[in-house]
């Protein structure tokens, strides 16, 4: 008798300790079952991710600090969890890599007493995680910990920045992971590269009402990454006309709702390069579209002035800032069927956006470019936007402006992070679309306010006019960093190319380094629903090849396949709009030869379009060569690129 009580109580003692473990330890899996997460959850909260049957982030403890001591995440109480499969399909109200964007993930949810929930995501590209709050009272976020413990063996290229007042311009240094110290802050997306060639690019989605996160070392030898956040501003000081500096800041980092989720913190996982770019799980994990009135909105290509210093020549008026000049880049945007004109800075006071330039007659400009069919975007400060904000956009509607460029906010704290979200709301009550320059990295704002077509936050092509900083190596190194995030708008198509023993920094002139092929396939790589061209309308009017090209070439697509790709090295991409494919090339300061395989093609005959570097690309970056001939669907084409040179095409 006493020995069948001994079995009885050891068999309850292992069921409650087995209901303990499936208590405290959760699983989920993604749907092609390539990756697994494990959440362990005890005094603290860690999880782990393996992916091909590997780990590769290791415990990683997570957490959130609330005033009063309160940490989510610290001897929590689970309450019960959930798993769910998600499978939907999201069309966007602006395309960019693709017409229809599949949703396919496993959802976990873990429920716990202390009246939080913590959700996990497992994407057959990725993982992602959030917290949620259902507090009656407001929060004051003190801090959070978002880790990502590594190997000794991994590398980052990690986008170094000196303080939270910050352009998100940033170049790539690649470092072992390991050597990344304490303090030493970078932006994201930072991409980690493991010796087998699995790639995790780690940034965020969904920041509303709250800072964006950058990424910081533990200590020396230690292949850890931690979160660190801009503190809540407490005063705030205007240096300049454009600079609003942070004087002295809360030792919290947010004063939000309650009841709310925070952002995701995401992990995008691909076992090579060209794995990365297909990926648009910062966009799926946004919020969905809260515009009810969305038809208005058009991307498109824009003539812009300010990189080309409206430097044009060959008219008998003198150019600058003035009504004769916009006149001639809307005859130039019309005549190429380019939607848009910008007026960057310097159409108005810095200051007051009702003073307007007097030697621009803007409602005249206005008159003549609705004529010519070609809309105008005005350039603003943000901070004078903020504080002329109705004022300005009532006038700028009815004026018949089409978008405002909004610069120099240069932050990402929990208040600027709200001004972003309040310009593209009352920018879309006036049916106007949305750039930001000055800008921290998308977060998948544009799939909630989809007039957002696009933003800075890249160390793009303006750089050239005063720096060597913007090579062909670090063209290559963006689609699979920055462009992970969302659009970037680093605004290409320079027509003085330059090899790179040529180039120099010209402010009023400005060139680029590699070749003009470069520079097309860069208008097919590089994703913006609102794509620049630019150089001066002069120039291109000298290039007419280059613009059959330009002219052609959309900034939406309908499908994205990635055909060859390493990164800082090569990209090779194919995107399709309606029945034609567009083909970019781009490499670095190597000169390179591929065989692109056309087995994506439909079958039949099709007709191929090649912009292609010349022979003497090498000597002169803007040698090229157009090629036209018939092509079969199953053909096969052998292309050569100089050194930083490029290849585009276009099939039909």
């Amino acid at each position: 008798m006493q020995k069948n009580l001994f079995v009885f109580f050891l068999i309850l003692l292992l069921i409650l300790e087995i209901r303990a473990f499936a208590q405290t330890n959760q699983e989920i899996n993604s749907p092609d079952k390539s990756i697994w997460v494990k959440i362990e959850i005890g005094e603290t909260i860690k999880y782990s991710v393996q992916f091909n049957q590997k780990e590769i982030i290791h415990p990683s403890p997570i957490s959130m600090t609330l005033e009063n001591g309160i940490v989510l995440g610290h001897d929590g109480k689970v309450k019960k969890s959930t798993i769910k499969e998600i499978d939907e399909t999201i069309i966007p109200v602006v395309k960019e890599k693709r017409e229809k964007v599949g949703n396919q993930c496993n959802e976990l949810t873990i429920e716990f007493k202390e009246n939080y929930s913590l959700v996990f995501r497992a994407y057959d590209d990725g993982v992602a995680y959030r917290w949620i709050t259902n507090s009656k009272k407001d929060l004051v976020v003190v801090g959070e910990q978002s880790s990502f413990y590594l190997s000794e063996s991994d590398s980052i290229y990690y986008p170094e920045e000196e303080s939270f007042l910050t352009h998100s311009e940033r170049l790539y240094p690649f470092l072992a992971v390991k050597d990344v110290t304490y303090g030493q802050m970078s932006c994201m997306p930072a991409l980690v590269c493991k010796v087998d060639g699995t790639r995790i690019a780690i940034t965020e989605s969904d920041l509303l009402d709250y800072p964006g996160m950058y990424l910081t070392g533990t200590s020396a030898n230690e292949a850890v990454l931690t979160s660190i956040f801009p503190p809540y501003p407490i005063e705030e000081e205007q240096a300049n006309d454009r600079t609003m500096t942070v004087e002295q800041a809360a030792d919290y980092i947010a004063k939000t709702a309650g009841q709310r989720a925070f952002p995701w913190r995401v992990m995008i996982i691909a076992d090579d390069d060209a794995g990365l770019i297909e990926s648009d799980m910062v966009y799926k994990l946004a919020t969905p579209n809260k515009l009810p009135d969305f038809f208005w909105i058009e991307p498109g290509k824009v003539a812009w002035d300010w990189w080309n210093a409206l430097n044009i020549y060959g008219v008998d008026f003198e150019s600058g800032l003035n009504t004769d000049t916009y006149k001639f880049y809307i005859d130039f945007a019309a005549e190429y069927n380019i939607p848009y004109i910008i007026l960057d800075e310097g159409w108005s006071n810095t200051e007051d956006l009702m003073e307007v330039n007097p030697d621009i007659d803007l409602e005249e400009l206005f008159l003549y470019a609705h004529n010519k069919d070609v809309g105008i975007i005005l350039w603003v400060v943000w901070l004078t936007l903020d504080r002329q904000l109705d004022v300005a956009l009532d006038q700028f509607q009815a004026w018949g402006a089409k978008g405002i460029k909004v610069d120099f906010m240069q932050r990402d704290d929990q208040l600027m992070v709200n001004y972003y979200e309040k310009i593209a709301a009352e920018a879309a009550k006036r049916r106007l679309l949305v750039n930001f320059h000055g800008s921290y990295k998308p977060t998948g704002l544009r799939r909630t306010y989809p007039n957002v077509l696009t933003r800075e936050g890249v160390k793009g092509l303006e750089n050239n006019k005063w720096s060597k900083s913007i090579t062909p190596d670090h063209d290559l190194i963006l689609p699979f960093t920055r462009m992970l995030a969302g659009p970037m708008d680093y605004t290409p198509g320079a027509m003085i190319n330059c090899t790179e023993d040529q180039f120099e920094p010209f402010w009023n002139r400005p060139m680029s380094q590699g070749t003009r092929c470069h520079q097309l396939a860069m208008y097919v790589i590089y994703e913006s629903p609102m794509q620049m061209l630019a150089d001066s309308p002069s120039n291109y009017y000298g290039e007419p090849e280059t613009m059959e090209f330009l002219k052609d070439v959309p900034t939406t697509w309908d499908d994205t396949k990635v055909i060859k790709a390493k990164v800082g090295d090569y990209l090779i991409i194919a995107r399709r709009k309606g029945e034609k494919w567009y083909i970019g090339a781009m490499t670095d300061w190597q000169a390179r030869e591929f065989v692109i395989d056309f087995d994506f093609l439909s079958p039949g005959t099709h007709n191929i379009k090649i912009w292609q570097d010349g022979v003497n690309a090498d000597k002169n970056a803007n040698d090229f060569k157009v090629i036209e001939q018939p092509m079969p669907s199953h053909n096969r084409i052998k292309i050569k690129l100089a050194p930083g040179g490029g290849w585009a095409a276009i099939l039909e």
